[in-house]
């Protein structure tokens, strides 16, 4: 291989690059456009469920304590307090409230009595997954709210309230339970998956519709050489995205980093080289810059989005789709991210996602210059 060669492609590239503002903008921005609308726009974390309550039993001072509980929690947001059905129906039907708490009137009177005191909820369930989470809010809710009044009631009468299961939790890693921090580095993932393939998809694909190609295939460069030459440029481009990405979660999300920085620079990198040839081998194949831009987004943003474990946890998907992933080769770009971001493992842990991602580098970078014949047709 010739390396004067190398550079001469490389050079040619970017000086097309550079005569291409518009191209070059999209793959500086649309990394930071992305991080910034998945960082802020997409949460796991549930969060002021928006409740209308009806106390039938508003004189009383137990009703309003135990109503207490939902005004100073963050987990509710009380919109409105009404005295019938039909309002709340309108607000469910209309999505103005995801819950309604009802009070009977008889609620004190049941609590004195030391019966169990009624609650009715309801909950629009057409969100299934926040329907479940807030109706645990209000069972929590619900459930620390007899553990005290049981002990006030002991402690009222000169008794020891009885001993309980003290079940102490310890979060590790993400101690908070902040979902950013969980989808920061997959988003980081798929961005360098996206942008590098689409980039590059395009590359071989626009000299053969600009007619360039032959004059390429009428100098002495050799496939491997304008191959590489060709991707140098994206590389630099890929790597530049990577690390405006991991600035990003860092310093804009607070997203603690805990690894090595050069184990992450060193393992990004393989994926990147995979990313960037597999989008070659599509331009390759597609020879159309539409037909490319297509392919590229077709077999990297839905494998990434749904099968990668960026969103959705990949035990929870059936058998034959748990199998599927092993192919994906954001899923193990995923883990060394989060591994580094969150847990600071080292090579000892991800041993293995870099053995996948070598092999992923290796076959990709492969396929890409055998794929590519200097013919016309």
């Amino acid at each position: 291989m010739n390396l004067r060669r190398v550079k001469a492609v490389a050079w040619k590239e970017f000086v097309q690059i550079r005569r291409d503002p518009r191209s070059l903008g999209l793959a500086l921005g649309i990394p930071m456009f992305l991080l910034v609308i998945f960082g802020y726009g997409l949460s796991l974390d549930i969060d002021h469920v928006r409740t209308v309550v009806w106390n039938q039993d508003a004189s009383s001072e137990l009703s309003r304590d135990f109503l207490l509980n939902f005004s100073n929690s963050k987990y509710f947001k009380i919109v409105k307090h009404t005295d019938n059905y039909r309002d709340i129906e309108h607000m469910i039907d209309s999505g103005q409230i995801m819950m309604a708490l009802i009070i009977p009137k008889d609620f004190s009177h049941f609590i004195e009595s030391g019966k169990a005191a009624p609650l009715q909820l309801i909950i629009d369930g057409s969100d299934a997954n926040t329907a479940t989470i807030a109706r645990g809010y209000v069972q929590s809710v619900v459930a620390n709210y007899n553990v005290n009044l049981l002990s006030s009631a002991f402690n009222r009468h000169g008794l020891q309230a009885p001993q309980s299961i003290d079940a102490r939790s310890r979060i590790w890693f993400n101690m908070g339970l902040t979902s950013t921090w969980f989808i920061a580095p997959g988003v980081i993932a798929m961005i360098i998956m996206i942008i590098a393939a689409l980039l590059t998809s395009i590359c071989v694909a626009r000299e053969w519709e600009r007619g360039t190609m032959e004059q390429l295939i009428s100098t002495p460069v050799k496939a491997p050489e304008l191959i590489i030459g060709k991707f140098i440029p994206y590389f630099a481009i890929g790597f530049f995205d990577l690390v405006v990405g991991v600035l990003m979660a860092r310093f804009l999300f607070g997203v603690p980093f805990r690894g090595n920085y050069f184990l992450l620079a060193a393992l990004s990198a393989l994926f990147l080289t995979g990313a960037l040839s597999q989008g070659i081998i599509i331009s390759v194949v597609a020879k159309s810059q539409l037909m490319a831009s297509q392919l590229a987004t077709l077999t990297t943003m839905v494998p990434t989005m749904i099968l990668s474990g960026f969103i959705y946890p990949i035990f929870n998907m059936p058998q034959a789709l748990q199998v599927v992933t092993y192919l994906i080769p954001a899923r193990y770009y995923i883990v060394v991210l989060r591994e580094l971001f969150l847990k600071g493992g080292g090579m000892d842990i991800l041993w293995d996602e870099a053995l996948f991602l070598s092999i992923f580098a290796f076959i990709m970078l492969g396929l890409a210059i055998k794929k590519f014949k200097k013919k016309v047709a």
